[in-house]
């Protein structure tokens, strides 16, 4: 039991030490999701035969002294919408049922490559826009730590099967939160890349150039799992890798003492529950007491209700491209009989559906200010704690579309779509941002603190969740099965 929860750093340990085999490792896994996960739905395309044979190489290369990644033997799943070659890539859509996909994501690759036993993949939502994780191919996926709600969305999936020990290792992907939200939710790790780190090719139903704001990344049950998988899978590909290189600076410091720590625990745009507060305070609170210095006021120079619109008209012009025409000429309809004065989230939604170019170009102007509104402000903070989300992981609720749905907050029922804004807040100016486990809710449930970092320090972020992870809290597994 105790195996199937360790971090993958030391799964990976112990396959190279021979303490266990790759083919016994992986054999663990499988026995706990044929017996577990019908109650999670977790796994939902499944390569056991090709991955024993894998793993059975993988013990015979180890038993030759060839090991050749730092991943050898590790068995893993990946988020469904990552193209695994021989398994099918979906996306939740009826329509992709039978695209299987012929090679594997870049990122898949590099895991392989790595030593990755890629054994199966993991539930999303439909064409990955909810933070539910349920579709009509593969239904509805469930959290560990109680079956009644979800894990979030999109990489959902990902996180229920991390956190109930189905998986030594998990990839996912966001770009309204997709990696960042569901750690919260389950009580595991994830990193949300600086955007264009990590090449998303093969993140996708069909071939395409990469897209705004939408990045890919590691999740794990500890924060050196995230920076093991983001050193194995970031850096140039294609003609890019024929003249660039990345070199991500190191974290500045080796302990809480000389860290800048800024703390947001709440906002106008999603106001955020208590207990969810009150666990990024303790994060914080925790830092400060082991020497860091914790700014409570300081602020980024930003309008943060612009921040929330432009997260939503940013994100939907990303995704707009995925929509079938009918739908949106729908909503090029509904956007030119709008009234200007109209701010509601579905007005949000249909402009950012049906942006033009000239309102891509403006949005894209004020991006940049933001960023540099960011550079400004991490020229005296390295990091910004706030929440994930503004909630605990809320009841399945799959009646009403997204931005109709209410959750609790504080006592009393708000939109879920607000919080978007905590996942805008670092998604759309590309900066890299951490989730790590910060608490428990008076129901049990997890809470985790995002840690946002200015750009391309995605490895201060991670060692900043390392530290918390020490001294503060980690994974814990859930109550499950």
């Amino acid at each position: 039991m105790e195996l199937a929860y360790a971090s993958a750093v030391e799964l990976a340990r112990g396959l190279r030490e021979r303490r266990y085999g790759s083919r016994e490792l992986l054999e663990l896994y499988l026995r706990r999701v044929e017996t577990l996960d019908s109650k999670l739905n977790a796994v939902v395309a499944r390569d056991f035969e090709r991955a024993r044979a894998l793993a059975d190489a993988a013990d015979a290369a180890l038993a030759r002294g060839d090991v050749p990644g730092p991943l050898h033997g590790l068995p893993m799943t990946v988020k469904e919408s990552f193209d695994v070659a021989g398994l099918p890539t979906t996306w939740g859509n009826p329509a992709h049922r039978n695209n299987i996909a012929a090679a594997d994501a870049e990122a898949v690759r590099r895991l392989k490559a790595a030593g990755a036993v890629v054994f199966g993949k993991t539930n999303i939502p439909l064409m990955l826009a909810d933070w539910q994780s349920f579709n009509e191919i593969h239904g509805a996926t469930n959290n560990p730590w109680d079956l009644s709600r979800t894990p979030g969305g999109s990489s959902g999936g990902s996180a229920a099967a991390l956190a109930a020990g189905l998986a030594g290792f998990e990839y996912g992907s966001d770009i309204g939160g997709s990696l960042r939200i569901p750690a919260h939710f389950c009580g595991v790790y994830a990193h949300k890349p600086s955007w264009g780190v990590v090449p998303p090719a093969g993140h996708w139903v069909s071939a395409g150039p990469r897209t705004d704001i939408s990045v890919v990344g590691p999740m794990g049950r500890s924060a050196a799992d995230l920076q093991l998988g983001l050193e194995l899978t970031a850096g140039p590909d294609g003609a890019d890798a024929r003249a660039w290189k990345l070199e991500l600076p190191p974290c500045p410091h080796t302990t809480p003492r000389g860290f800048r720590v800024a703390v947001l625990l709440d906002a106008a745009p999603a106001e955020v529950d208590g207990e969810v507060q009150a666990a990024v305070e303790a994060a914080a609170r925790f830092l400060e007491r082991e020497g860091a210095k914790v700014s409570w006021d300081a602020r980024p120079d930003l309008d943060f209700d612009a921040v929330s619109r432009d997260a939503t008209l940013l994100i939907r012009a990303t995704t707009s491209g995925r929509m079938p025409p009918a739908d949106y000429e729908r909503f090029q309809q509904e956007r030119a009989a709008l009234d200007p004065a109209d701010d509601r989230y579905p007005a949000r939604f249909a402009r950012g559906i049906a942006a033009t170019h000239r309102d891509w170009l403006q949005a894209n102007a004020r991006r940049y200010a933001m960023q540099k509104a960011w550079e400004r402000f991490f020229s005296d903070h390295d990091v910004l704690l706030c929440p994930a989300a503004s909630t605990v992981a809320f009841k399945h609720d799959h009646s009403l579309p997204r931005h109709e749905r209410l959750v609790p907050v504080n006592g009393r029922m708000l939109p879920s779509i607000d919080q978007v804004f905590w996942a805008g807040l670092a998604g759309i100016p590309y900066l890299p941002a951490t989730v790590a486990p910060a608490g428990r809710s008076r129901e049990g449930l997890p809470i985790g603190v995002q840690i946002i970092g200015r750009q391309y320090a995605d490895l201060t972020c991670i060692a900043l969740a390392r530290m918390l992870e020490l001294g503060f809290r980690g994974f814990e597994p859930p109550p499950f099965p």
